[in-house]
């Protein structure tokens, strides 16, 4: 009976457990031994490869059509440095549109990295088994290496735009008196820095003509555009030039238009925007010449004559503040809506005695009346004649107060400006510090007349100066005789004077016009001379001031002023002014006879010189 392994059935035969195992180890270990029979047999050959290759290029190697196949990387370093050195310094040309630029490669930055280039040529040991397979199979063209300095490259980019293309234009807003200026954005035309690059790159590896490349322009947009200008019109620059805004010092207000700020505000460009900008000098100067800029001085409100026409010239009261004050609020200020533009500026504050709002009141706004008279040639009159114009001129009356020419002018001195010239004196003429101020006198007097204000003292000369208009003029003397008048109307007059004066070959001319609101139309009527009174014959004796004068006779003269309303042909009233001149003396100027000489005694023998005179103690 048989006997069976257990955990097996019956009637099956069991098998060594051990036989299949050692059969699966055999082959396994056969894979294995041909593995790494292929591995060595491979790797030998890998290997010899990598050793027979050697640090030479592989065969056909080029770098910009310079063959350098075969060769070490020292030694293919040197060929490209040997064949493309002269090459590689001539110039690039760039042609943009119908534009060409040279560019000097060594001033783009351009520069060939021989070693990295031989490296990327293959020129160092390799497992790579593409670089093995290259060596032995043939290389082909390699891109040389070439390093571009970007600080230069960006000089040379500005450089071929300026050249060769267009700016753009950025939109802009400025301010002027009369308004506010747009200039429209507008489009450039520029290249691409990186497209400049490869054109100059390919450029500078080229020879003959292909050195000669071509760069397309784009369009360049402003920094600023029309969006942007709208913006900027919209928000501020209209609004801050549709009214005027005020500012508060005290109890005095300085109105400042637009037309005044004007120069004050700018707009700049910031991150794409135009931003309001305010210039802080012109500001503060607009601002210091509105007020006196002395807390101890204002100044007061007047009219003077700008371009031949009355104008108000704003009072200046006397400020201390801080333009810090103004300028934080400024910009804010001239965009707020009319009726809102007004800022109390803190300040210390001295009142003017007449308001610019005051000055306005005077209803000085036109010319009412004007005289002139002439004078021949003597550089006195120039001078004295010229002075007291130059006093008077500008004088403003308020209605109600007098003028008085010996309070303006003052007395005729040397240091007030004033030479000698004749003058009349006692009838007859002489020399004295004014000479000619009657000049002036006259001609102030017939621009009084004729503008319809009341006469108050004035004094005809004694005897008739034909050069004057008859009854119709005046004298002054510092001390005794004045000029004056009185501003009877319900408005202000400026009293405006012009002097042309006299040459050897000219007579002189002062004018006086008086400004004011047009009140009388005023005519002269001269009446018939009467009552004629003889010259006499003056002798003066041992004068050497005395001046010889052929008189002429005197007589009376009556002339009469005629009021009339303006465009009316009624007479509201009339005035006499009655004048009686003296006989205009002759003069003789003479010397008394000097007493012969007495002839001398001769002396006696032993007399002494002296003898026989009286003692004087």
């Amino acid at each position: 009976m048989s006997k069976s392994t257990p955990g097996t059935p019956p009637g099956s035969s069991p098998e060594p457990s051990d036989a299949p195992v050692r059969k699966e180890r055999a082959g396994g270990w056969t894979v294995i031994a041909v593995v790494v029979a292929l591995a060595v047999l491979v790797g030998g050959g890998w290997a010899a490869a990598y050793y027979l290759a050697g640090d030479e290029l592989p065969h056909g190697t080029e770098v910009a059509g310079v063959d350098i196949g075969d060769q070490t990387s020292a030694q293919a370093e040197k060929t490209l440095e040997s064949e493309l050195g002269d090459r590689l310094e001539q110039p690039v040309t760039i042609v943009v549109g119908e534009r060409r630029v040279v560019v000097d490669p060594a001033e783009a930055g351009l520069q060939i990295d021989y070693a990295a280039t031989v490296a990327q040529a293959g020129g160092e040991h390799s497992w790579d088994p593409r670089r093995l397979w290259e060596h032995y199979t043939g290389g082909t063209g390699v891109e040389a290496v070439v390093s571009v300095d970007q600080g230069a490259l960006d000089a040379i980019a500005a450089k071929v735009e300026k050249q060769a293309g267009t700016a753009p234009v950025d939109g802009s807003i400025t301010f002027t008196s009369r308004g506010v200026v747009t200039t429209e954005p507008e489009l450039g035309r520029g290249v691409e820095t990186e497209q400049l690059r490869d054109a100059l790159v390919g450029g500078y590896l080229a020879e003959g003509e292909e050195r000669t490349v071509e760069v397309e322009q784009h369009e360049v947009a402003p920094d600023i555009d029309a969006a942007d200008v709208d913006e900027a019109r919209r928000t501020f620059a209209n609004p801050a030039m549709t009214a005027p805004v005020t500012l508060v010092f005290g109890k005095s207000p300085v109105t400042l238009s637009p037309a005044d700020y004007s120069a004050a505000l700018a707009m700049t460009a910031e991150d794409g925007a135009l931003v309001p900008t305010l210039r802080s000098e012109r500001l503060r100067k607009l601002v210091d010449d509105a007020v006196s800029g002395d807390a101890s001085q204002a100044v007061d409100a007047t009219v003077r004559l700008v371009d031949g026409k009355p104008k108000v010239v704003p009072a200046k009261p006397g400020v201390t503040y801080s333009p810090a004050d103004i300028e934080e609020s400024f910009l804010a200020l001239v965009v707020k809506p009319e009726g809102q533009r007004r800022m109390k500026v803190p300040s210390t504050v001295a009142e003017p005695d007449v308001t610019t709002a005051e000055a306005r009141k005077l209803g000085i706004n036109r010319r009412v009346s004007t005289f002139t008279t002439h004078y021949p040639h003597a550089e006195y009159r120039n001078v004295n004649i010229g002075r007291a114009a130059e006093l008077v001129d500008g004088t403003v009356l308020q209605p109600g107060e007098t003028f008085s020419m010996n309070d303006i002018v003052g007395e005729r001195t040397l240091d007030n400006g004033f030479t000698a010239g004749y003058v009349i004196s006692d009838g007859v003429l002489k020399q004295d510090l004014g000479g000619g101020v009657s000049q002036m006198a006259t001609t102030l007097f017939n621009a009084m007349f004729f503008a319809g204000l009341e006469d108050v003292e004035h004094k005809p000369h004694s005897f008739y100066i034909d050069r004057y208009p008859v009854g119709r003029e005046a004298t002054v003397v510092w001390g005794a005789l004045d000029l004056r008048f009185k501003n009877n109307t319900d408005h202000g007059v400026l009293v405006d004077t012009e002097v042309v004066p006299s040459t050897y070959s000219r007579e002189g001319a002062v004018t006086v016009s008086l400004y004011s609101t047009k009140t009388w139309d005023i005519e002269s009527v001269t009446g018939e001379r009467y009552n004629y009174r003889s010259p006499a014959t003056r002798v003066i004796w041992d004068d050497p001031a005395c001046e010889p004068h052929t008189g002429w006779s005197g007589f009376d003269i009556d002339v009469t002023r005629v009021f009339r309303k303006p465009g009316s042909d009624a007479v509201v009233d009339r005035e006499v002014f009655h004048t009686a001149y003296t006989a205009s003396d002759s003069v003789e100027c003479r010397t008394t006879p000097k007493p012969p000489a007495q002839p001398q005694q001769p002396r006696q023998p032993g007399q002494q010189a002296g003898a026989g005179r009286p003692a004087t103690g």
